[in-house]
């Protein structure tokens, strides 16, 4: 009977640990990065973006890290998380070691979100530009245009009218990937609508594919204080995080 009731407790107790840990992972939220290093122009909108994202977090169940050390990009600390912000970034942010840690790191499965300034970032990096999707040219002084959203089934656009009207800094762009048969034009910009447009009809703004085993998506838009304060864009960020993830 000693014998019956000790194999009995253990029994009991592997299936008591084996439920918590199943419980434990299901309520381990998600987690993402969000880098935010600048090496040229730094925007003040990055302090806005932090806050805006965290309590994205805290209301849709993933958690945030942020960061401007670079050395963060190792195989050990990438691991952690299901995506990595690029936070209106610019210039080179990343090291030769730092960025073979990140492609390997998207590689595996995980995601990319480029926000506005992430266009601005890594000029010299292939990789890095083809992952993002396009480079950053030039801007005119912000104002209010029209955005056309030509993809209403996407996470990050299902929520926005067909036309959308928003001021903000408007991004001319050279390099672009945007013929490559993975890629998704999600907004594009009517350059009718505002004066400096130099990408002509097709100008696309936010976008999304997969890419080396990974996952990217990329707004334009953000480059306010007050866009992080906007319910539409900030469920456009929003979206484009949780595709990120893989959700």
């Amino acid at each position: 009977m000693k014998k019956i009731s000790l194999s009995l407790g253990i029994l009991f107790s592997a299936l008591t640990f084996t439920v918590c840990m199943v419980f434990a992972t299901k309520g381990h939220p998600h987690k993402i990065l969000v880098f935010c290093k600048t090496a040229g122009f730094h925007h003040n909108s990055i302090a806005a973006g932090i806050v805006a994202i965290q309590k994205l977090g805290q209301e849709n169940n993933f958690a945030v890290d942020t960061t401007t050390d670079s050395t963060k990009f190792n195989k050990r600390n990438l691991k952690q998380y299901d995506a990595v912000v690029f936070l209106s970034t610019t210039g080179n942010v990343l090291g030769d070691g730092e960025q073979a840690a990140f492609e390997q790191y998207i590689r595996s499965g995980k995601g990319y979100v480029g926000v506005h300034a992430a266009t601005d970032t890594e000029y010299d990096w292939p990789w890095y530009n083809k992952l993002v999707g396009a480079q950053f040219d030039s801007h005119p002084k912000q104002q209010l245009a029209t955005f056309n959203v030509l993809d209403s089934t996407f996470i990050a656009t299902s929520h926005l009218p067909h036309i959308w009207k928003r001021f903000d800094e408007l991004y001319n762009f050279k390099s672009p990937q945007w013929n490559d048969k993975d890629f998704h034009i999600l907004i594009t910009i009517d350059e009718t609508s505002y004066t400096g447009g130099k990408n002509g009809s097709f100008h696309p703004m936010s976008w999304y594919h997969s890419y080396d085993g990974g996952r990217a998506f990329y707004t334009e838009l953000g480059h306010t204080d007050e866009s992080y304060q906007e319910p539409l864009y900030l469920q456009h960020l929003l979206g484009g995080i949780q595709y990120a993830m893989g959700k």
